[in-house]
């Protein structure tokens, strides 16, 4: 008696490649969420009486006499005024502190004559100098300009400083050994490793700017967005004065996105970690 034993055949199962994950697109839209809501609380709370219109006035209100300020044109040459400030000062803050902040970094003197006095000018408040400043330029534009020179530079500084120190030794090793020169080596491994911190200084040093020229625009002031403010304090109009702090809030946030956009077209090439 034979038996004969075959065998199945091998059954092959195919999976299905896995759909390509979607990705996800940031909704911008959902930063104005918050802000439009505290506006709307704000709104609602002045017409029920629950903040008072000679403390806090409405919105409504703000945004009517920004709209008279305007037509009337006063607002643009004293934002005319407070731009030249901010500008002048944040360029001659910006200039030393790259200029130092690169000096101490890379060199060994730099950094044993620059870094000490700077480590401890910074510990103190430079709104707190607008006295010495008085004495120092008088107080004219020159006091306004230094408050906005002084308040961008050291942020600006520490973060050159910082950027350039925290490049990996090992690139600049690599690039010697492919024969670049020192001044090839800063272009093409110091300049762009140091980039993302730059930025991120030059960030903080507007917001410090602005700061400043709030409280610079406050001493003896003709024109500027302070002046109208201290002007409107005289006479108790309290919504000119909440006017001119939404015009500086306005004009912070327009010079950080100005320059979070710069950021992200000059570093295409780094990408970061994105908020989920």
């Amino acid at each position: 008696m034979t038996s004969t034993t075959g065998t199945a055949p091998a059954v092959t199962t195919t999976t299905p490649a896995p759909a390509p994950a979607r990705v996800r697109r940031p909704r911008r839209w959902y930063r104005l969420v918050s802000p439009i809501a505290l506006v709307v609380l704000w709104e609602a709370g002045s017409r029920t009486g629950v903040l008072p219109d000679d403390k806090v006035p409405a919105p409504s209100v703000v945004v009517r006499t920004g709209w008279r300020l305007a037509t009337e044109g006063a607002l643009t040459d004293h934002l005319v005024a407070s731009l030249t400030r901010a500008a002048v000062g944040l360029l001659i803050g910006g200039v030393l502190a790259v200029a130092l902040g690169a000096a101490a970094a890379l060199l060994r003197l730099g950094d044993n004559v620059i870094d000490p006095p700077v480590q401890m000018a910074r510990m103190l408040p430079h709104l707190g100098l607008v006295p010495l400043l008085i004495i120092w330029v008088g107080i004219g534009e020159e006091l306004k300009i230094s408050l906005v020179a002084l308040g961008s530079f050291f942020p600006l500084y520490f973060n050159t400083y910082a950027g350039i120190r925290d490049i990996d030794q090992r690139l600049v090793e690599a690039a010697k050994t492919c024969g670049l020169g020192q001044w090839q080596r800063l272009r093409h491994v110091v300049l762009p490793g140091a980039l993302p911190s730059l930025f991120l200084g030059l960030r903080l040093a507007i917001g410090a700017a602005w700061l400043s020229l709030v409280v610079g625009e406050q001493v003896n002031a003709q024109t500027g967005i302070g002046f109208l403010m201290m002007e409107a304090r005289e006479f108790a109009q309290t919504d000119v004065v909440v006017f001119g702090l939404l015009v500086y809030a306005l004009l912070g946030l327009l010079s950080d996105v100005l320059i979070r956009t710069a950021e992200r077209r000059t570093l295409a090439w780094r990408r970061g970690l994105q908020a989920t």
